[in-house]
């Protein structure tokens, strides 16, 4: 399995039987010697290293283990588009391992890349973002949520379950829906995905959402039924991992449910059965393969979709460092493989997924269902 988002030292990275789902985008890797790596004499971190080459430098965890699936599953995606491209020969790839993420930074500003691609890991981000050293061009596949300033010089392409939090509370407004309840798990990535969705939501004009903490015991369930019985909202969202979903959805009756697709794994068919009616975002890659703007790019195979997911993120990786020919773009719209991408202010690059929802056991696009 591939790692959560999360704390590392609240979540195991390959949890097992835990509430921690496996994600797409693995947040934190403890640095060996329990210390932060800083760059001493630091440089300007707000001017962008010179490129003196068209090189892309992909920058991975690939030699820690908690990682290297998942960093694996980037990387093939990421050089697979560039091989489909024709730019194989002006990618490389720079593995690190546990603090070892400035060292392969300092090697990508040697040989005068034209855009760096990484960190991968929420940590090591934050390293980067206070090491005050200076970067080449950066698109960093995560994303920091502690108020870190990010250097001018770094872009984000995060793959994370706050966009589908605020997606799926702008179809709840959408829907009509007026009042929501809240069904959140103990582990901070599913504290991050409910305070996104109750954020859009309020923001929105929606009423302050009603939080109740998820508690797998039989009559904790009969209670909750009781308790959503009686208040009557227009929508739960299912702030829990994908088993957890199906196991407490019984129990909401007819209700309007949301839960973010990324928290899902590939459910037996009796499983999915049980999440019928629940809308979630998924990323096109895997809910629509068949679509035309996928025809041309390689496809692989996983016995994992969090894996998938991450190697679609390499996908769209690729295509948005090529954008850096002259710099950054000042546009930017693509029908990816993990959703539409745009250039937002802030220097981040948007995802949107797709809505979908179960019938009958299949997830299918919202549009198309009966």
């Amino acid at each position: 399995m591939t790692p959560a988002p999360g704390e590392l030292r609240e979540a195991p990275p390959y949890p097992s039987g835990t509430e921690t789902a496996p994600l797409a985008m693995p947040d934190t890797v403890p640095p060996a010697d329990g210390t932060i790596a800083t760059v001493p004499d630091a440089e300007d971190a707000d001017t962008p290293a010179r490129p003196t080459s068209d090189l892309i430098a992909l920058i991975l965890p690939l030699d820690v283990p908690a990682f290297e699936r998942a960093a694996s599953a980037v990387r093939d995606g990421f050089f697979d588009a560039a091989e489909r491209a024709g730019a194989r020969g002006d990618c490389i790839v720079l593995a690190h391992g546990v603090d070892g993420v400035i060292p392969a930074f300092e090697t990508a500003r040697a040989k005068g890349v034209r855009v760096a691609v990484g960190p991968l890991v929420r940590d090591d981000l934050k390293t980067l973002a206070i090491s005050g050293m200076k970067l080449p061009w950066t698109l960093a596949l995560n994303q920091l949520d502690d108020g870190t300033r990010l250097p001018q010089a770094i872009f984000s392409l995060p793959l994370t379950v706050e966009s589908d939090g605020r997606m799926l509370a702008q179809s709840a407004l959408s829907s009509g829906a007026r009042s929501v309840d809240v069904i959140e798990g103990d582990s901070p990535l599913m504290k991050r995905f409910a305070s996104a969705f109750a954020i859009a939501w309020s923001d929105g004009g929606g009423r302050a959402p009603d939080a109740f903490r998820f508690d797998p015991a039989p009559e904790a369930l009969t209670g909750l039924r009781r308790t959503l019985q009686q208040s009557g909202p227009d929508a739960v969202l299912l702030a829990v991992n994908g088993d957890r979903a199906a196991l407490v959805k019984p129990f909401i009756g007819n209700i309007l449910a949301y839960a973010s697709g990324l928290v899902f794994e590939r459910p037996s068919h009796a499983v999915a059965r049980d999440l019928d009616g629940v809308r979630v975002v998924e990323i096109p890659w895997l809910l629509t393969p068949d679509a035309p703007e996928f025809a041309r790019l390689p496809r692989r195979d996983f016995d994992s979709a969090a894996l998938a997911r991450l190697y679609a993120l390499g996908l769209d990786a690729f295509r948005v460092a090529a954008s850096f020919r002259d710099g950054p773009p000042a546009r930017f719209d693509l029908d990816g493989a993990t959703g539409h991408l745009s250039l937002a202010p802030g220097r981040q690059f948007v995802r949107e997924g797709k809505l979908a929802v179960y019938r009958n056991g299949e997830l299918v696009p919202l549009q198309s269902a009966p």
